[in-house]
C-alpha cells in the first residue's frame, strides 16, 4: 500500500466515526496533497448532503459591541489597541436589526460583541427574551465570551437557543502564547462543558495558521473537538491586525483552512459548519470553496452599516458587499453557482 492509500484509509476511518490517534491526525495534517484534500472533500460533501441536503444554513450577525475587557494578542479590539473606534448597540438598535433581518427572512440572529460587561446578565436577558416575544419562530445565538454557569443558565432560560465559544487552541503552552495570563483553557473549556450541560446548542474551533502553531496543536484541536462533540464548529484563518503584537506574522492558508472543514464534517458528521467571514476575506471564493469542502452555515452582517467597519478583528476584513445580509440574492447566486441552496429556516442541529 503507497503512502496516499494509507492516507485514505485513515479519512475513510474518520468517516467511519472511529476515533483517531495523535499520531493518526498528525500524518493526516502533515500529508496535506492536492489529491488528498479532493478525496476528503469529495467524502465530506457527501456526509453533509446525507445530513443537510444541498442546504446551506444562513445566519444574521449582529456585532453588538467592539469594546473588551481582554487583551488577546491576535485580536484588534483588544483593550490595549488605543486606535480602536469603540461602539456598542442598544437593546432597541440590536432588535432593530433583527426587524429588518427578519423582514428579509432570516430565522437566526447572532449576538456577538467583545466581552463587554456592559451587557450585564440582565441586559442580556432582557435582549434576548425581547427578540423571543417578537420573533418566537427564530433561533438567538450568544457568541459574547467567557461567562459563569449561573450567567449561561440565565441566557438559557430568557430563551437564549445557541452559543458560540472558540476554544482558539486546545494546548495550554500554545494558548499560553496567545492570551495574557488571566485568560485561562482550562477555564475556556469549562465554559463550553457547562454550555453543554445547560442544553444550548455549543458552537468551539480554532485559528488556522495562528502564531507558533503546530502540527502537533492542530492534531490537539481535533481530538479535543471529538472529545467535546459540539454542534457547531467555527475554524477560519488567522490573519494579523495592524495594531496587534501579531501584526508581521503571515496569515493562514486557505487551502489548510478548507482542508480542516472537510476533516471536521467527517469526523463531526452533523456539525453545523460555518465558511467564515475570515475564509472569504483571504480568498475570493472562500465561501463557495468552503462549501465545497463541507460547510453548510454562511454568516451574513446584520449589523448597523455605519459600525461595520469598527467590529474589526483583523485587517481587510469583507464589511461591504456580499456579505451583507441586505445583499441576499447576489449571496443565493453565488451558493447556487456551486450546487447549494440557502435555506432562510432556523438550521438547528441535526443529531
Amino acid at each position: 500500500m503507497n503512502n496516499l492509500e494509507k492516507l485514505k484509509e485513515l479519512v475513510l476511518k474518520l468517516k467511519d466515526e472511529k476515533r483517531l490517534d495523535k499520531d493518526e491526525w498528525i500524518l493526516l495534517i502533515e500529508s496535506q496533497s492536492p489529491e488528498l484534500m479532493e478525496f476528503a472533500s469529495e467524502h465530506a460533501r457527501d456526509v453533509r448532503e446525507a445530513h443537510y441536503g444541498k442546504d446551506v444554513y444562513v445566519r444574521g450577525l449582529i456585532e453588538i459591541s467592539n469594546y473588551c475587557k481582554n487583551d488577546c494578542y491576535y485580536c484588534g479590539i483588544r483593550k490595549s489597541n488605543l486606535n480602536a473606534h469603540r461602539y456598542r448597540l442598544s437593546k432597541e438598535t440590536i432588535l432593530d436589526c433583527c426587524r429588518e433581518g427578519h423582514e428579509l427572512g432570516y430565522r437566526t440572529f447572532v449576538m456577538q460583541g467583545g466581552e463587554d460587561m456592559h451587557y450585564s446578565d440582565d441586559l442580556v436577558c432582557d435582549i434576548v427574551s425581547s427578540i423571543k416575544a417578537e420573533f418566537p419562530d427564530s433561533a438567538v445565538t450568544l457568541s459574547i465570551g467567557e461567562r459563569s454557569r449561573e450567567s449561561y443558565a440565565k441566557f438559557k432560560e430568557a430563551g437564549a437557543d445557541r452559543y458560540l465559544l472558540r476554544h482558539e487552541t486546545a494546548c495550554e503552552a500554545h494558548y499560553r502564547r496567545l492570551h495574557p495570563d488571566e485568560l485561562t483553557l482550562a477555564n475556556r473549556k469549562r465554559c463550553l462543558y457547562d454550555l453543554k450541560e445547560l442544553g444550548f446548542q455549543v458552537g468551539a474551533g480554532f485559528m488556522v495558521g495562528a502564531p507558533y502553531q503546530t502540527v502537533d496543536n492542530l492534531a490537539e484541536d481535533m481530538i479535543f473537538l471529538k472529545e467535546l462533540s459540539p454542534h457547531m464548529v467555527g475554524i477560519g484563518p488567522f490573519i494579523p491586525h495592524h495594531d496587534t503584537p501579531f501584526k508581521d506574522m503571515p496569515a493562514g492558508r486557505a487551502e489548510q483552512t478548507l482542508y480542516f472543514l472537510s476533516l471536521t464534517r467527517l469526523m463531526l458528521p452533523s456539525v453545523l459548519l460555518p465558511a467564515t467571514t475570515a475564509l472569504g476575506t483571504i480568498s475570493d471564493n472562500g465561501r463557495e470553496l468552503g462549501m465545497l469542502a463541507g460547510a453548510n452555515v454562511v454568516m451574513p452582517n446584520l449589523s448597523p452599516a455605519e459600525v461595520r467597519g469598527d467590529y474589526l478583528l483583523y485587517d481587510n476584513k469583507l464589511c461591504t458587499g456580499d456579505e451583507t445580509a441586505q445583499n441576499l440574492a447576489n449571496l443565493k447566486k453565488r451558493m447556487e453557482s456551486v450546487g447549494f441552496n440557502l435555506s432562510m429556516t432556523r438550521g438547528d442541529w441535526k443529531e
